[in-house]
């Protein structure tokens, strides 16, 4: 009788794991080259025998919650320094368990062809949360027209501008917002893949200076819980992303064929 109770123990156990990895697995991603670039990853596994279901998220916080309470197993949306960001400020679990495509961001304005020609007291559009707005004023820096606190980094907001010659006025914005700011300020951060998404891959490609493309901490991970970071289908998911030439088509038109928008770190690693 208690070798019969073991086993069905044991065949309930194997029923339990089994049923849970029949489950498809859930990946986040919030809209535009990375939802497209998932989905043709997603179709692939699926013909390969993965089941995996691509959850729409149209936030920057969403994707990590839903991690976190487990309704999700992966999310793909965030870059490096947002993710130790999220992680200080609420604890979260996570682990970095891959690196994907490295987005570039870009300076762009629809009234100003030269950072000369930005007037005193001009709006600039930056993002709102503390991590891409710090990588939107080094970029800024860079092009001369304001000086960061020494040592902060892409941590720094624009209560570390501690030089400004210009008086230029920061307007934070959502970022996935920015793309529509452009007519209500001088000068705006913006990411290029937002652009070509809202079907206008001509500015996309205009901006007046963007940010390196080998600058891995900015490369956009595929991000679990600790407590599934193993799971054999994370795993094989991510190699078919990483290896499908289709994958990488699609990441090549939604960054409108313009190779010095984006770049595939894991294929230099």
């Amino acid at each position: 009788m208690k070798l019969k109770r073991l086993l069905l123990a044991g065949i309930s156990t194997f029923a339990l794991a089994a049923a849970a990895h029949a489950a498809p697995l859930k990946i986040g991603v919030t809209p535009g080259s990375l939802a497209d670039s998932v989905e043709v990853a997603a179709a692939e596994a699926r013909k390969q025998g993965l089941d995996v279901k691509v959850v729409e998220l149209t936030d920057w916080t969403t994707p990590n919650v839903a991690l976190a309470a487990g309704d999700l197993d992966l999310n793909y949306f965030q870059h490096q320094a947002f993710l130790d960001n999220a992680v200080k400020e609420r604890g979260y679990a996570f682990k970095s368990v891959a690196v994907g495509v490295l987005p570039n961001i870009g300076l762009y304005s629809n009234h100003v062809k030269r950072f000369e020609d930005i007037k005193e007291g001009a709006r600039i559009g930056v993002a709102n949360d503390p991590v891409n707005q710090g990588r939107g004023l080094l970029l800024l820096q860079k092009a001369g027209l304001i000086k960061l606190r020494d040592g902060v980094g892409a941590r720094g907001g624009v209560d570390d501008v501690v030089g400004n010659p210009k008086k230029l006025k920061f307007v934070e914005i959502e970022g996935p917002q920015l793309v529509r700011a452009l007519d209500d300020v001088d000068l705006a951060q913006g990411y290029p893949a937002h652009f070509v998404n809202a079907g206008k891959p001509q500015i996309a490609g205009a901006g007046l200076l963007y940010s390196g493309v080998d600058d891995l901490y900015f490369a956009i991970r595929f991000v679990s819980r600790q407590d599934n970071a193993s799971d054999p289908r994370v795993a094989r998911f991510v190699k078919i992303y990483q290896e499908s030439p289709a994958v990488r088509q699609q990441l090549k038109r939604s960054f409108a064929n313009n190779d010095k928008l984006y770049s595939l770190p894991w294929l230099k690693q």
